[in-house]
């Protein structure tokens, strides 16, 4: 089994609000992004934040709040490993689209991630402990951890969406594409 989770706990600094309750196309971002990796994985849940239309209860980063990513990362390896995960497939709020193939090509394998965006990956359920013992040194990017286990690059086919700000977001709006994944 794959668990599905959406990294909705960072602090939108640059954005000015909650990104992950941003709409686009009348739905928050957190639930594009939910919907874009639902398609794949047994079942979906909200990590660090607020829950996706779902409306459980989020999962909490993992050892504490505000350590960025591997913190949200890290909550989702534990809940999967304690509720009969395989694995897990991670997301960030704030990608309302991605290529399916690329989401094929990162199940194939973990611990797999996209090169273009680290957040986006596959990574077994068992990395938990080696995860939290990570997140505790002074290199808390997702891309020298992904580095240090070893974990498949995959680039992504076409460029991704990623709304950091209030123009990436109306960017994204007026681009003319409708498509959760393209």
């Amino acid at each position: 089994m794959i668990l599905g989770a959406v990294l909705v706990g960072g602090r939108s600094s640059r954005f000015g609000s909650d990104k992950a309750r941003a709409e686009w196309h009348g739905r928050a971002l957190a639930d594009h992004a939910a919907a874009v990796i639902g398609q794949h994985v047994d079942q979906v849940v909200a990590i660090g934040g607020p829950s996706t239309g779902s409306g459980h209860a989020p999962i909490h980063d993992l050892p504490r709040p505000h350590l960025g990513p591997l913190g949200g990362i890290a909550g989702a390896l534990d809940h999967a490993a304690t509720h009969g995960f395989r694995s897990v497939l991670t997301i960030g709020c704030d990608m309302p689209r991605v290529p399916s193939e690329l989401l094929t090509a990162l199940l194939r394998r973990a611990p797999a991630y996209c090169s273009d965006a680290p957040v986006l990956g596959h990574w077994s359920a068992a990395l938990g402990a080696q995860l939290l013992a990570w997140v505790e040194g002074e290199d808390r990017s997702v891309f020298g951890w992904a580095s240090a286990i070893g974990a498949l690059p995959i680039a992504s086919p076409v460029p991704l969406g990623n709304v950091n700000t209030p123009a990436d977001l109306a960017a994204l709006a007026h681009d003319g594409e409708d498509l959760l994944t393209l």
